[in-house]
């Protein structure tokens, strides 16, 4: 059994993207949601393209200049491509909007990189794991402390960032870091702050995220280490996110399994198509890592 928790914090501002299909012509009763998703994958293909809705998540799925980018929108758009969807029309709302606003029929399906998670598997249906998300260190410039992974500061009683309510200071505790060497910050950027402010020896976050935080600092003389798999009571934790569809949409959902499967399986792809975004081979989900299994729990 593999325990995984979302990464996920806070997003406001909802704004709509011009040019979205706000409705569906068909409805199942009282829910919104379109009727008939067993054809879903073939009316795709007959109107050209598919709507998406992403929550404004960099490096996950994010407006850059206009356009749509990021992990999940890169990998999608290769997808649907492939499967004779050449075109995503995106709505950007709030992450806790996601899950309802697919639902209610306003898009086909989530592109954000949504961790994989039981309780929305009693909601939605998740293709396979689209990435995993290891844990990282992010440092100093030099690393001078000399550390690795939450182990190495536990044992150098270093003093740890991490984002409040996160993850990571429960992986932190279970690798023997105390409570009072935990720093909790509110957001990506004052982990970062404290770093160089030396408030703080290393900030745990994901390497995705990190590296992507390392990224849009240039400047910043810190550094982002290799990342590692942290466990808890001798169980290695995942993080891994995917595409979500409505539970009716079956042929869709195993027509876009089969196409992230070429992709996961070529990890030299993989990079080339979102290593731009700072996925590395690192983030290819295992072979053995499924999503039935990440669904129950």
């Amino acid at each position: 059994m593999t325990p995984h928790l979302s990464r996920r914090h806070l997003l406001v501002g909802a704004v709509a993207v011009p040019g979205l299909l706000t409705a569906c012509s068909r409805t199942e009763a009282g829910t919104g949601a379109p009727a008939g998703d067993a054809d879903l994958l073939e009316r795709l293909r007959k109107q050209g393209h598919v709507r998406v809705g992403f929550a404004g998540e960099a490096p996950y799925g994010f407006q850059d200049g206009g356009e749509l980018a990021g992990e999940a929108p890169t990998l999608h758009r290769e997808i649907f491509t492939a499967l004779g969807v050449p075109e995503l029309r995106p709505t950007l709302t709030d992450f806790g909007t996601l899950i309802p606003g697919l639902l209610a029929g306003r898009f086909d399906v989530v592109s954000a990189g949504l961790a994989i998670t039981p309780e929305r598997c009693g909601k939605v249906a998740f293709s396979e794991p689209e990435f995993v998300s290891p844990t990282a260190l992010m440092v100093r410039r030099g690393n001078p402390k000399g550390l690795s992974d939450l182990e190495s500061c536990a044992g150098k009683r270093v003093r740890v960032g991490v984002l409040t309510a996160a993850v990571e200071t429960s992986y932190a505790k279970a690798a023997g870091v105390p409570d009072g060497s935990l720093v909790a910050v509110a957001k990506q950027q004052d982990g970062l702050d404290a770093l160089l402010a030396g408030r703080i020896d290393a900030f745990a976050l994901t390497g995705i995220s990190l590296r992507w935080l390392a990224r849009t600092n240039g400047d910043a003389a810190v550094e982002v280490l290799e990342p590692f798999g942290p466990e808890v009571e001798g169980v290695k934790q995942y993080s891994a996110g995917g595409a979500v569809f409505r539970t009716g949409a079956v042929s869709l959902r195993k027509a876009f399994d089969a196409e992230l499967a070429r992709i996961t399986g070529d990890p030299a792809r993989y990079v080339r198509l979102i290593g731009r975004y700072g996925f590395t081979e690192r983030e290819v989900p295992p072979r053995t890592l499924r999503t039935a299994d990440l669904c129950a729990g």
